[in-house]
């Protein structure tokens, strides 16, 4: 896997302020305001950052959180995870694996077939519609 590296400044370059501020500070979009949280059109969710492939359509539920929600991703090898102990909680983060940016969390408490929830930002990520 090619990893994509950039310095600060061609981040800023490519992102909009509130995508650099949830990509590359792990930020989070308020709930129920991002661009993709009640989007329904089948098409594929690709990062942010460098556009790989992260979610697919089939596999985005409503989990009344307010955030994008789906429960696996393309390619697991796409997403890193790594605990987050920020905000005096014990979550785990997940960030893409090429590119770094940061994608909101992962939980135990999606549906089947895999039993997790991938809480993400719409911020972090860019829709391409199905053809």
């Amino acid at each position: 896997m090619n990893k994509v590296h950039k310095t600060d400044a061609e981040w800023r370059a490519q992102l909009s302020p509130e995508e650099y501020q949830v990509a590359r500070l792990k930020g989070t979009e308020r709930p129920f305001t991002g661009r993709y949280w009640d989007t329904t059109t089948h098409g594929i969710y690709r990062c942010v950052g460098c556009g790989t492939p992260l979610f697919e359509s089939d596999t985005k539920f409503d989990a009344g959180c307010g955030w994008p929600s789906y429960f696996e991703p393309i390619d697991p090898a796409n997403v890193r995870e790594e605990r987050d102990t920020s905000h005096g909680m014990v979550r785990t983060e997940v960030m893409c694996n090429v590119c770094g940016t940061h994608l909101g969390h992962v939980f135990p408490d999606g549906p089947p077939p895999t039993g997790l929830r991938y809480c993400i930002n719409s911020l972090s990520l860019k829709f391409e519609p199905a053809e």
